[in-house]
């Protein structure tokens, strides 16, 4: 799933929310993950699983 994609079903579910809101929303949401990783962070979401960086020496 892209994250346009994303976007749309979430305004299909929560039809009460704008778009422009749901799109902001995700935006938020993937740039706070992406500020976690880039610092060394691990991400948690229970029940859905862990996101975390490993960097490896290139072969």
């Amino acid at each position: 799933m892209t994250k346009s994609e994303l976007i749309e079903r979430l305004c299909r579910d929560q039809a009460h929310l704008p778009p422009r809101d749901v799109e902001f929303a995700v935006n938020a949401v993937l740039e706070h993950m992406r500020r976690a990783l880039v610092s060394g962070d691990r991400i948690e979401i229970r029940g859905f699983g862990s996101i975390g960086l490993r960097y490896r020496m290139p072969r």
